[in-house]
């Protein structure tokens, strides 16, 4: 009795963890860590880091996707380090693990904090960090299905808000809407800068790979959520081949509107260059 009272609920569906992952890859790294990327690595460089941060997340989501499907659990990659290289190894990945997103989920409320202060500078920062902190707790406190629909739901605006600014920014690059008010419509002459290709060396690329990887930190989620989805034989897969391409397609393409809008001596991590 003890032990099925213990048992996760197995109530997310397919389209629950491909929200879930894809959404939680799009946050800070893009809408904000973008700036540093660019400003660093230049347009051109930019582009192709986040070219190279997809192919190594491709790489490692191949992976986690075939050890999910074998073993769906919860714990995921700390139960796969502890049953196959130790537990010493898998304790040492599950406390890093939880490290790594207790400062994001510091960054990500911070940063929340620092975009809505455009529209109302008056608040403080720990104001916004206070009162999405507690929304996120009481979103992640209710039952599995509440929080994946939430997920779902949430993620979708995320994803409208990136196919939109893909759309639009695209067509103001290549002179189908008004540019900035009348301003001539740059078309690719962002990419072109007076230093070059990568003004600041192709090392700077290697160096923003840092930041790039932060931004697809979340894709593993699909992999963490594989103990509470239905027919997870099923699902894992196809919700991380989805997953895998269509972040790719949204970094990628947006990262080519932004830097093709945005000279890149103006972009920084001050201000979303999205914004």
């Amino acid at each position: 009795m003890q032990n099925h009272k213990n048992e996760l609920q197995r109530s997310m569906k397919s389209r629950h963890l491909f929200m879930i992952a894809l959404g939680g890859v799009i946050g800070t790294g893009l809408f904000l860590g973008s700036g540093f990327t660019i400003s660093q690595a230049g347009p051109l460089g930019a582009i192709a880091a986040y070219i190279i941060g997809g192919f190594l997340m491709y790489l490692v989501m191949l992976c986690l996707g075939e050890l999910a499907v074998a073993m769906p659990v919860a714990g995921s990659f700390q139960a796969y380090a502890t049953k196959f290289l130790g537990p010493s190894t898998g304790f040492m990945i599950g406390w890093l693990y939880w490290f790594s997103w207790a400062n994001t989920v510091g960054l990500e409320l911070t940063s929340a904090g620092i975009l809505m202060q455009r529209w109302l500078p008056s608040v403080p920062i720990w104001i916004w960090c206070l009162v999405f902190g507690i929304v996120i707790f009481l979103i992640n406190a209710l039952s599995v299905r509440s929080f994946a629909e939430m997920e779902f739901w949430f993620s979708s605006i995320k994803v409208a808000a990136i196919v939109l600014f893909i759309v639009i920014g695209g067509a103001a690059v290549f002179g189908l809407i008004d540019f900035k008010g009348g301003q001539e419509t740059p078309f690719l002459s962002n990419f072109m800068t007076d230093r070059g290709l990568f003004p600041n060396g192709v090392l700077a690329v290697m160096f923003t790979l840092v930041m790039v990887n932060f931004s697809f930190q979340g894709t593993e989620l699909v992999g963490i959520a594989a103990g509470e989805s239905e027919n997870p034989e099923k699902t894992l897969p196809k919700s991380i081949r989805n997953v895998i391409w269509r972040t790719l397609f949204f970094f990628v393409l947006a990262m080519f509107v932004l830097v093709a809008i945005l000279p890149y001596k103006t972009a920084g991590v001050i201000e979303s260059p999205f914004v």
